[in-house]
């Protein structure tokens, strides 16, 4: 049985509908280690999962439109075999259970409402809220973690759920109605229990880079609190959003979920007209007859045929490659986004004038390139599909 501690994390991504923007996200996520990302702002419709060579996005966005709001969970692979089940609740709450060796552990993913929205609408989220909550075994480790737009302030009447690390003063509204559901449900409010430097307990930068707001929380059942380790911000990750990567570091172990998957192969069928190709694979395939063994098992007969048929396959790559679907973004694209980050990077140590210049014009270059070879990948596309078309090749569909 594999164990294993656990780094989980949230970043409000602001949009994943920009050219290049989850290419951006991929890289900065699995560079950091950081095993389980809740992603806000998402922006996408609809829900489901989407499945990429390094790592999984299920996400619960809007079923009719997209540009609003939406939730989401980005896994690294190596965590993928830990989750036990997903649960889209709205665009502003999704549900993540994870397999651990003495309690499971259920993530509640939220995007709450600014500050600036109506009362009512802020009291739908939470009773919402309040019935996922509800619906969790009574067993598991239940962490909300998200965007909750709040200021949560250091007011006596708020110090059971409260630290005194928190950055600000004084709540706002939504601060008051997070700590009153955190007071409801016997929760407390992680994220402001651990003493950092002001760099690292802000989630959210102004454009300037002045104005620093706590604004990302984590709330855990109280007599669980000390399976949190630490919490706090990681400014070095960059996806071009105002907020940032926060980590959650948490000592309990995983194991390894038990589920069976047969791994599917896809043929290539355009190179059943490649005759010389073809050719040597028969011939292949014929000389690997002559050497295998027969049992006197028909099942194992079966798989050492089958063992054969796909390696010699293999050698002569008859079988697709896992291929990136977006193949315009390219060293060009990642160049572009390297100097966007370093430059964001010098901004950070040094808040110049000059220094936030820069950052504003390298931020510009990337969006650019990534839209501009976007564009002229799908025109080659269309144009490949008409010519297809054409010469009525339904195979190539």
């Amino acid at each position: 049985m594999k164990k294993e501690l656990l780094d989980i994390g949230t970043w409000n991504v602001n949009t994943m509908l920009k050219a290049g923007k989850m290419q951006e996200t991929e890289d900065q996520i699995v560079g950091s280690q950081i095993q389980i990302v809740a992603l806000q702002e998402t922006r996408w419709r609809g829900y489901g999962l989407l499945k990429k060579d390094k790592y999984s996005i299920y996400y619960s966005c809007n079923p009719n439109t997209t540009g609003q709001a939406g939730t989401g969970f980005i896994i690294q692979k190596s965590a993928m075999n830990k989750i036990l089940g997903f649960e889209p609740i709205s665009d502003r709450i999704c549900k993540l259970s994870v397999k651990g060796t003495f309690y499971n552990m259920t993530l509640i993913n939220i995007y709450a409402p600014t500050e600036d929205k109506e009362v009512k609408i802020k009291e739908q989220f939470y009773e919402e809220l309040q019935r996922t909550q509800d619906r969790v075994p009574k067993h598991d480790v239940t962490i909300i973690l998200g965007d909750k737009n709040a200021k949560s302030g250091k007011e006596k009447v708020f110090s059971q759920v409260v630290c005194h690390h928190t950055l600000h003063n004084i709540s706002n509204r939504n601060g008051e109605m997070v700590a009153n559901y955190a007071i409801s449900n016997d929760m407390f409010l992680i994220s402001a229990n651990f003493q950092h430097k002001k760099i690292h307990i802000g989630t959210w930068t102004s454009p300037d880079h002045q104005t620093i707001n706590q604004t990302d929380h984590v709330m855990v059942t109280k007599e669980k609190m000390r399976l949190i380790h630490d919490v706090r911000s990681k400014r070095g990750y960059n996806c071009d959003s105002d907020n940032f990567l926060v980590q959650i570091k948490i000592k309990q172990k995983l194991i390894t979920v038990k589920n069976k998957q047969i791994q599917k192969h896809k043929w290539d069928r355009q190179l059943l007209n490649h005759k010389e190709k073809i050719n040597k694979y028969q011939k292949n395939i014929q000389t690997k007859l002559q050497e295998i063994e027969k049992e006197t098992d028909i099942n194992q007969d079966w798989q050492n045929l089958k063992q054969m048929i796909l390696e010699a396959a293999k050698e002569f790559k008859l079988s697709k490659d896992a291929k990136n679907a977006n193949h315009w973004w390219d060293d060009e694209c990642k160049r572009a986004v390297q100097e966007k980050n370093e430059a964001r990077g010098k901004c950070l140590i040094r808040k110049t004038r000059a220094n936030l210049d820069i950052y504003q014009q390298k931020r510009i270059k990337p969006n650019r390139i990534c839209r501009r070879k976007k564009k002229e990948w799908i025109e080659r596309k269309l144009k490949e599909i008409n010519e297809t078309n054409r010469k009525k090749d339904t195979r190539k569909f």
